[in-house]
């Protein structure tokens, strides 16, 4: 399992990790810093580098999938529109080696591994050392999400084979709890209806104190 870290203007961050079903095995991690004479070089030189490094890890490792994280809908527009270039550039290296993509959003991720949506970069990494048995906190801390985002699509596997729910049943699954409660509150409000012109009620009367 190949887990990424994708961002905007810091390093992108990487993580190799193995499963037998029962633990979990790093193999690998770190995080492509791009230099800021790189930068300069073009609009894509960087976009480039990405796009490498992601294909060097698939040539060498031979994941059978790749975890990526999602954009953060707080994000300004221009920080979102950059990370969704950067995002772009993997998505492409996962189709061009025919390696399937599973995203989740930083809640998601942070949810399946610390136990909360709200967990700090030094709780996750805490979190990671813990799950992955390791001798020291993985740094940076863009290596230690890109190792919980694979920790979090192993752990979501888990689940799905393990109760047999389909991936895309799970991603209608909002959408069908939405809808069904929308089915509910109009069966509730026709049967009130009913019921109120079946059972005529008096008028409440209003009584001041004064």
């Amino acid at each position: 399992m190949l887990g990424v870290d994708p961002a905007a203007t810091g390093p992108t961050g990487y993580g190799i990790i193995e499963s037998d079903g029962r633990r979990c095995i790093l193999l690998h991690y770190g995080a492509l810093r791009i230099a800021p004479k790189r930068h300069a070089e073009s609009l894509g030189a960087a976009l480039q580098d990405v796009h490498t490094r992601i294909c060097q890890l698939i040539d060498q490792f031979s994941p059978q999938a790749l975890a990526l994280e999602g954009i953060f809908s707080a994000l300004n527009v221009r920080t979102a529109l950059r990370l969704a270039e950067v995002r772009g550039v993997i998505l492409l290296a996962a189709a061009q080696n025919n390696l399937a993509v599973h995203s989740y959003s930083p809640r998601e991720v942070k949810a399946s591994v610390a136990g909360h949506g709200n967990a700090d970069k030094r709780q996750m990494q805490i979190m990671v050392r813990a799950l992955l048995q390791m001798a020291e906190l993985p740094e940076p801390s863009d290596a230690a999400d890109a190792l919980a985002v694979a920790l979090c699509h192993l752990q979501a596997e888990q689940t799905r084979s393990r109760f047999a729910i389909p991936a895309a049943q799970l991603a209608s699954k909002p959408q069908a709890k939405r809808r069904s409660v929308a089915v509910e509150a109009h069966i509730t409000a026709a049967t009130l209806t009913r019921a109120a012109s079946a059972t005529p009620r008096p008028t409440p009367r209003i009584v001041i104190h004064r």
